[in-house]
């Protein structure tokens, strides 16, 4: 009995060797706001010579990024907090009320969302250039958003079907 708990004990405590990971998505939220600025400061240069396509394209890009940035808050503060421990914050005028409310299940469909949204921004870059890019690349491109939207759907149906038989 002793030594089962004590393997219990290992075992709960190794979910501690994550938290260093999402740390880690700390400094790789750092980096987003600088590509951000990056992409604001060559819109901002080239500006009066952009066509209206590039321009958008670029726009595309900066919504893009804040849409990645979202994504790795809440990877970070969901998974953190549902895997590793508690984030004692919850008095702070800040607090974002959905951290404590998410779960596994909606942290999945958020990053599903995410990934989606992303791929369609893409796309969308993809045919506004549609003269410079080929069919192939092009096809690949709409095909791999659409795996990405039916697989957003289907986890979309399991965790609906899931939740049905925990009620």
């Amino acid at each position: 009995m002793k030594i089962e708990h004590g393997l219990e004990r290992i075992f709960f405590s190794s979910r501690w060797i994550t938290a260093p990971l999402y740390f880690g998505l700390v400094g790789s939220l750092i980096l987003i706001p600088v590509k951000f600025f990056q992409t604001i400061w060559s819109l901002w240069r080239h500006f009066f010579v952009l066509e209206f396509d590039d321009l958008f394209v670029g726009i595309l890009d900066l919504i893009d990024l804040v849409l990645l940035a979202n994504l790795v808050l809440i990877v970070m503060f969901a998974g953190y907090e549902n895997f590793v421990s508690r984030l004692d914050v919850r008095e702070h005028a800040d607090y974002p009320k959905w951290i404590g409310h998410v779960t596994f299940g909606d942290i999945k469909l958020k990053l599903m969302a995410s990934i989606v949204a992303m791929s369609a921004i893409h796309v969308l870059a993809d045919f506004i250039r549609v003269g410079e890019i080929p069919n192939r690349v092009l096809a690949w491109s709409v095909g791999l958003h659409l795996a990405f939207v039916i697989s957003g759907v289907l986890m979309a149906v399991m965790d609906r079907i899931m939740e049905k038989e925990e009620e």
